[in-house]
């Protein structure tokens, strides 16, 4: 049954598409009020919703935070000044680094919802390394359960990949491909059929193919 929020979704795409064409600020600025009022508002009604639901699902309060439209070009090549994408992330409350959070995200080339940890460095990072050599079996096999329930995949959201398995690992350690990594996200395309469904009951059906993989993050990370 839908949710009223597919209005959201068609206006986003709609919206998104226009602007990788004119992403300029003299395009959005007459735009500006129509943006907010008919995809962020909703967005954070959305945002909202969802956290309760994870918070149901997991057994932890969620921080919902909707992305600003507005990109940072500060450091980056690319001076184009709006994101053509809607994105939305819950982290849990207890604000550990290594806690996985759930991100969403809306552009007119995917549709998907994730989880994972992103952005490691440091103690962070050494803890991830520790967690992959100890677990990895763990981890390869909910990786195996989400593709099979849910056709999930590796996300490229976060920093790249390392070239070589980092030391003191082996080089033909067996999971020497998740070593590599500074973050671990996996993101799944929701249903097809969530008009109809409703993107909230779309959005959690995702949930919870990948909640297997959240729970082995959430215990041994």
């Amino acid at each position: 049954m839908a949710d009223g929020f597919e209005a959201m979704v068609d206006e986003a795409l709609t919206f998104f598409t226009q602007l990788q064409g004119n992403n300029s600020k003299e395009w959005f600025a007459p735009r500006k009020d129509h943006y907010k009022t008919a995809i962020a508002a909703p967005a954070g009604f959305f945002a909202d919703l969802m956290a309760e639901e994870l918070a149901r699902l997991t057994g932890k309060a969620h921080r919902p935070k909707v992305f600003r439209i507005y990109r940072d070009v500060r450091f980056s090549k690319d001076k184009t000044p709006l994101n053509t994408h809607l994105h939305v992330m819950w982290s849990p409350a207890d604000k550990d680094v290594l806690a996985p959070s759930w991100f969403w995200g809306l552009s007119p080339e995917y549709f998907v919802l994730g989880t994972g940890v992103m952005g490691l460095q440091g103690e962070s990072l050494i803890r991830y390394r520790a967690f992959i050599d100890r677990w990895g079996d763990g981890v390869q096999q909910a990786l195996d359960g989400a593709v099979a329930s849910v056709g999930a995949s590796l996300s490229d959201w976060g920093p790249e990949p390392l070239k070589k398995v980092p030391k003191p690992y082996d080089s033909h350690h067996p999971h020497g491909a998740l070593l590599k990594r500074k973050a671990l996200a996996v993101s799944a395309p929701l249903a097809d059929d969530w008009r109809e469904t409703g993107v909230i009951k779309a959005s959690l059906s995702t949930v919870k193919g990948l909640m297997p993989l959240w729970e082995v993050f959430e215990r041994h990370l």
